[in-house]
């Protein structure tokens, strides 16, 4: 049986998938700017301070998988197989959640509407930027701790800015691919193959660190 708590929780989740879902809806018919918070509680039917309670900012219901993408990569890096160095654990992840289709990594209409939609945005690129940033420096932390050094170890750094380079620009070709052929396997062939070829580089720039 349900306690009470459980079903506040439930609801609670509904709840934030319905405002999710409305500004999603909204964003991508009208573009980012063009959409209030008023009218996303509208269409929404919630309130206005019921959003903000939810989402403390505009994009953050734009960006809403954003905490989901970030637990793989620390669940991936903290989970990982003894014996597998944590920059190929990474590409792995990187090779199954494009088999699973994760929703940030995947490759369709649907995705292709969400990158233009950014890229309508100033307030939503200067976001995404700084989610990438966060991501990363969280990354960074998690290498180091994986190998027992200080958060600010400098080839933990290094390793996560060339992994954050390596993933941008194979997420940014994916898109592209996709764009130009509207062949979904041909767009994730493009984002792995990226991957792969990024990892040689890590691999030989950390040769002799903990992390390849």
């Amino acid at each position: 049986m349900s306690t009470p708590s459980d079903l506040r929780f439930r609801k609670r989740l509904a709840t934030r998938q319905a405002i999710s879902n409305a500004a999603t809806r909204l964003f991508l018919e009208r573009g980012f700017d063009h959409v209030t918070v008023d009218e996303i509680a509208a269409a929404a039917d919630v309130g206005r301070m019921t959003v903000f309670n939810h989402f403390p900012r505009k994009e953050d219901m734009f960006f809403d998988r954003d905490e989901e993408g970030r637990e793989a990569l620390r669940a991936a890096l903290r989970e990982r197989v003894a014996g597998v160095p944590p920059v190929e654990t990474l590409r792995l992840l990187a090779h199954r959640m494009v088999a699973e289709q994760r929703p940030y990594l995947r490759f369709s209409a649907d995705s292709q509407g969400f990158v233009e939609t950014i890229e309508g945005s100033e307030t939503l690129k200067a976001r995404a930027r700084a989610i990438r940033n966060e991501i990363w420096q969280m990354v960074a932390v998690e290498l180091a701790a994986g190998a027992g050094r200080q958060p600010e170890d400098p080839d933990a750094q290094l390793a996560a800015g060339l992994l954050s380079a390596t993933w941008t620009v194979a997420l940014i070709q994916g898109h592209r691919v996709y764009r130009q052929t509207r062949d979904a396997e041909a767009a994730r062939a493009a984002f792995l193959a990226l991957v792969d070829q990024g990892t040689v580089g890590l691999n030989a720039a950390l040769a002799g660190t903990p992390y390849a």
